[in-house]
């Protein structure tokens, strides 16, 4: 495989997270069910200047997926049929993105972690199991961090806290800052504003603290892949640095762990909800 090739290979893990699941999936069957598209199930809620776009499925437990950047509820089209038989799936087009369209000019992930926290307490939930994959997963540990109250227990797949190249491959983050470039010397139309608007964000943020990862006082299951753009070193700095952590890396896995693995993360994930944290004796965690 040549550089250029790889590169190539790394961008569309890091920014295209629908096509990941469909390069990693050997066989796909159709889709049953509109997912991010369904007119009964979905709904819309007004907040922060926007219209929030959600689905809800099943019944149970509160159950809040969120997806990563640039995509949408779509994403979670291997796990809502699988969780919506034990919880109340509520999965969300995060702002800017799917049908939570937001024509500002900026975007911060505090942003959208606020978004889903008003939208929990608008559907009257004190507290939610979350899952979060890429952005979705920095998303996640910012709701914990910012509304500890609404977070039960938090799974995250492929999230970073910095957007250096500590946390992200290199080759991926210039890649970012050149697609930037392309995109501005298009036509500015909605879209590509968009586009532009989400890869920037990735490019300076998120800015998370280790110290902020103190106070999130729930349980939380990092998870990653061995090959993931999100470098496995700083997925275990995550782990080391909440109390109440679990380590997951899967062996032979980019960033689109829930596609290519779905059904180990989907089994995973549901035995991390139901069970109690246990942490080893022997394990004296200090922050």
């Amino acid at each position: 495989m040549n550089k250029k090739t790889y590169i190539l290979r790394i961008v569309t893990l890091l920014l295209f997270i629908p096509l990941v699941g469909y390069t990693q999936t050997q066989q796909k069957k159709p889709m049953a069910v509109p997912y991010g598209n369904n007119a009964q199930k979905g709904h819309y809620f007004a907040t922060g200047g926007i219209k929030l776009y959600y689905e809800v499925y099943g019944k149970g437990a509160p159950l809040l997926l969120i997806h990563g950047n640039g995509g949408s509820i779509r994403d979670w089209r291997y796990q809502i049929p699988y969780f919506s038989k034990y919880y109340k799936v509520i999965a969300v087009d995060s702002r800017s993105q799917g049908k939570s369209v937001d024509t500002s000019s900026v975007l911060h992930y505090e942003q959208m972690a606020d978004d889903f926290a008003a939208l929990l307490t608008q559907l009257k939930i004190d507290s939610a199991y979350v899952v979060g994959w890429s952005d979705g997963g920095i998303n996640g540990l910012l709701l914990a961090i910012r509304h500890p109250e609404k977070v039960k227990k938090l799974a995250i797949t492929g999230a970073n806290l910095r957007p250096d190249s500590t946390a992200i491959s290199p080759d991926g983050a210039a890649m970012i800052k050149e697609e930037i470039s392309r995109l501005h010397a298009l036509r500015q139309d909605a879209a590509t504003k968009n586009t532009i608007k989400l890869l920037h964000m990735m490019e300076v943020e998120p800015n998370i603290p280790l110290t902020d990862l103190h106070k999130i006082s729930c349980p939380v299951l990092v998870m990653g892949g061995d090959y993931d753009v999100i470098k496995p070193v700083h997925t275990l700095e995550i782990f080391q640095h909440i109390s109440q952590a679990y380590l997951w890396i899967f062996p032979g896995s980019g960033h689109g762990t829930p596609h290519r693995f779905k059904t180990e993360f989907n089994q995973k994930v549901r035995h991390f909800f139901v069970q109690p944290y246990l942490k080893p004796a022997w394990f004296d965690w200090e922050p």
